[in-house]
């Protein structure tokens, strides 16, 4: 373990976006300084961290500097370079945490589910797609409809699309760029998360989160999730299992199907904090990005509990084309007890894009996940883009 002292060391972060911002709001107060690269000047971490290097996430001399000027590096983005990072870590000795060849893991889907398969993590049945004929094969023995998925670049729900049946899998193909999986479509009660960390010598996981998509993607989490509590321990378990094919430190973000029988199918993985952990800045004993600092430094971790039961929603950019930000209508939230805004700092709004999050904590044990809801959908309605 790593020896600590305040002030501490220095984290490398490739990536500045809101999730570098939140890391290094984290930091802070540990005695931690963070340096980020990101291509955008004035990138939303630059506010809150240390310095900035205004750079591509594969430019390998930036990357360099930015070994040169840490203790440990970490990645917020999963668009960083993994053969990059390797070889700057080996030749610069400063360590990444996650290693990098998660990093290779993750980027592609279809290695992913099969590593996982391969480590006895329940997957939904899956397949490769080289053309419209393979996605017809899989209905014929998934059924329909089946998910389509781009096995590199996807976020946010991006890259995937549902074939509801064969006359549609030449179309759904043509709008996948590049390689592409397809895997058969899970009947599922619910979709959760667990927040999990892999530290120094141990492990921790945050209570597991209800996540609510539209259009693919996610909208709002509510924590506890609505499962049994016999559910929750099987997706603790099959996080912890998704630990163990992970390889370096940090914070993975593990999103899984709940079927109506409590059993859980992995989704997909996020080796960062995670859009379905923002709530855990104010409703839990710690948060992901505390977390995630302290696993990437080999410092021990901190305490997981809930404190209050908590939703969070996301705020969009409700807007059709792009324009300047400005989120209008804020008063009712900070008017409301127990609601925490969370404003990202990016300069454009685009459709769909990702502004900021609104946390509501419950004020005690008595207040119901759909009084939550209602409420923050309220808060979200109440804050818009339009002028």
């Amino acid at each position: 373990m790593t020896t600590l002292q305040t002030p501490g060391p220095t984290l490398g972060v490739v990536g500045g976006g809101q999730l570098g911002r939140m890391l290094a709001e984290a930091a802070s107060p540990l005695g931690v300084e963070v340096v980020v690269l990101d291509p955008t000047p004035d990138c939303p971490a630059a506010l809150v961290a240390r310095d900035q290097i205004v750079a591509e996430f594969d430019d390998e001399e930036a990357i360099r500097e930015l070994a040169e000027r840490a203790d440990v590096l970490t990645f917020e983005i999963e668009l960083a370079d993994q053969t990059v990072l390797e070889r700057v870590s080996e030749e610069s000795g400063t360590p990444v945490h996650p290693k990098p060849a998660t990093l290779e893991t993750i980027h592609d889907k279809l290695v992913q589910k099969r590593e996982l398969e391969a480590a006895g993590v329940p997957v939904p049945p899956f397949r490769a797609v080289e053309d419209a004929d393979d996605i017809r094969d899989a209905i014929d023995d998934y059924g329909a409809p089946v998910m389509l998925k781009a096995r590199t670049g996807g976020y946010d729900g991006r890259g995937n699309v549902p074939v509801e049946s064969k006359a549609e899998a030449e179309e759904a193909l043509e709008s996948v760029a590049g390689p592409a999986m397809v895997e058969a479509f899970v009947e599922f009660e619910r979709e959760v998360s667990v927040i999990a960390v892999k530290g120094y010598d141990e492990i921790a996981s945050f209570p597991i989160g209800e996540n609510i998509h539209v259009d693919e993607i996610l909208r709002e989490t509510v924590v506890p999730a609505r499962s049994s509590d016999a559910a929750a321990d099987r997706a603790r378990e099959v996080a912890a299992d998704v630990l163990e094919v992970m390889d370096g430190r940090g914070v993975y973000g593990i999103e899984l199907f709940e079927t109506t029988d409590g059993e859980m199918h992995l989704n997909e993985i996020a080796p960062r904090p995670h859009n379905s952990g923002h709530w855990t800045i104010e409703g839990a004993h710690s948060s992901q990005f505390e977390q995630h600092v302290r696993a990437v430094l080999g410092w021990p971790l901190a305490a997981t509990e809930l404190r209050n039961p908590t939703v969070s929603v996301n705020l969009l950019g409700d807007v059709k084309e792009s324009q300047n930000a400005a989120l209008h209508g804020v008063e009712q939230i900070h008017e409301t007890p127990g609601a925490h805004l969370h404003w990202y700092g990016k300069r454009e709004a685009r459709p769909l894009r990702k502004m900021g999050h609104v946390t509501l904590c419950a004020r005690d044990d008595n207040t119901t996940a759909e009084e939550l809801l209602e409420t923050a959908r309220d808060l979200e309605d109440s804050a818009t883009f339009q002028s």
